[in-house]
């Protein structure tokens, strides 16, 4: 909820946001310490004192400053925008946003004047019944002159209802004072109510992935269902992208132009180039390159990167390894801390063999490349460009470029040549 806020705020304002929290604010300070500073509100005295908080920790240079609460996600930066020039216009002191619904609840009351100025602001526990009536409430966003806010603070007088500081009486004294007060009006479409409960979060949720997706859409990306579509805030789509129903985009996914992301498919972190296809797959902080196929249900774990044109295929997984351009995993197999040259065969069932029981160890598989079905490559181990390995092998040593690993364990010979019949001859261990 916080972060979008944040980025409403920051590109509204070009300025870092002060970001009010409670005393035990480790996680939310560890996860927003690039982009937010941070100030500390002692107890939870309401709005006003914690704006004394902020007021607190803000340089002595700044002169104005957006007030918003942290759990309104559906924030844009074009009402923060439109707030602050309708704020400069009057010259005010402090400006805020007003919304006319039918339900107006337990939501402040703006109160107006004959001339339609606002006067002041009544909280509801605080209203009378007349007040009650008013169906202009306040939604909580505000723009001050610091200097005016600074002065003026520390008037404010505790609720008799709930002992609490209200930032709303703040509209009292500025009029009080001759100021104007400026307020930009919108619409009741829910974008503003701050999220209280599950069923609450839930609304913003579906909300916030209508916005998002339909901002890809006008940008060229087709979704097949975009009601089964999830895109992260941060994904990145290029035009021409498609994404079939069911598909879940997490964190800092990029997507290349042309490429297609089946159903099933869940990316998280990852960076898929142009004219690829993933299907019913998982991939995880990972890179990929141009003209891959991917999938049905193979697994890309972290730091995995794949060359342009390889092909890896039903329940195929990989693990901090680079596959070069051209590989082919097509069946069942696991490559862990491994390298695998351009245009290798990796037969269905090979398993790199990378962990010892106390390191992780790496295996290379050389240019080339044919590694047979059920091949168990017991890391660290290498296989030389053009070598191959026979079904069931189990190699345990390096097995020199252009030559033949068989048995268990593996030994080496000559290959045969196509079609000579014959077993294969004894070698050297390998």
């Amino acid at each position: 909820m916080l972060g979008y806020v944040i980025e409403a705020a920051r590109t509204a304002t070009d300025a870092r946001p002060l970001v009010v929290v409670s005393p035990d604010p480790a996680t939310v300070q560890e996860a927003f310490a690039e982009v937010a500073d941070f100030a500390v509100q002692a107890e939870p005295l309401g709005t006003a004192d914690a704006v004394v908080a902020a007021l607190a920790a803000l340089p002595a240079d700044v002169a104005e400053a957006l007030v918003v609460y942290g759990d309104v996600p559906l924030l844009e930066t074009g009402l923060l925008e439109a707030l602050l020039d309708a704020h400069r216009t009057a010259g005010a002191v402090l400006s805020l946003v007003s919304v006319v619904t039918i339900d107006p609840g337990l939501l402040g009351r703006l109160v107006r004047d004959e001339a339609g100025e606002v006067e002041r602001i009544v909280e509801a526990r605080d209203a009378s019944e007349d007040e009650l009536e008013i169906d202009e409430i306040n939604a909580g966003i505000y723009a001050f002159e610091v200097a005016w806010l600074r002065r003026r603070i520390g008037d404010l007088h505790p609720s008799p209802a709930t002992g609490e500081l209200y930032l709303t009486e703040l509209v009292a004294l500025a009029r009080a004072e001759g100021h104007p007060i400026a307020s930009v009006e919108v619409g009741d479409d829910g974008t503003l109510l701050g999220i209280n409960d599950r069923a609450q979060l839930a609304d913003a949720t579906y909300r916030m992935r209508e916005r998002i997706n339909e901002r890809h859409l006008l940008n060229g990306v087709t979704m097949l269902d975009p009601s089964t579509a999830w895109v992260d805030a941060d994904v990145v789509l290029a035009p021409d992208v498609t994404l079939e129903p069911n598909v879940i985009l997490r964190g800092r996914t990029t997507i290349g132009e042309g490429t297609t992301i089946g159903s099933g498919s869940q990316l998280v972190d990852t960076t898929v180039g142009r004219g690829c296809r993933i299907w019913a797959s998982v991939l995880e902080s990972s890179q990929v390159e141009d003209d891959v196929s991917i999938g049905p249900f193979a697994h890309l774990r972290p730091g995995s990167s794949i060359g342009t044109g390889a092909r890896l295929g039903n329940y195929a997984e990989v693990k901090n390894s680079r596959l070069e351009a051209g590989v082919q995993q097509h069946h069942m197999s696991y490559l862990g801390d491994a390298h695998v040259g351009a245009r290798a065969n990796i037969g269905a069932g090979t398993i790199t063999a990378n962990y010892d029981g106390t390191h992780k160890n790496r295996t290379t598989i050389g240019e080339g490349a044919f590694v047979g079905v059920d091949t168990m490559l017991v890391a660290p181990v290498e296989i030389g460009a053009g070598a191959k390995t026979g079904a069931g092998a189990v190699v345990t040593h390096d097995v020199p470029p252009g030559r033949l690993a068989f048995g268990v364990p593996a030994r080496i010979r000559e290959p045969r040549p196509p079609g000579e019949p014959g077993p294969p001859e004894a070698g050297s261990e390998a």
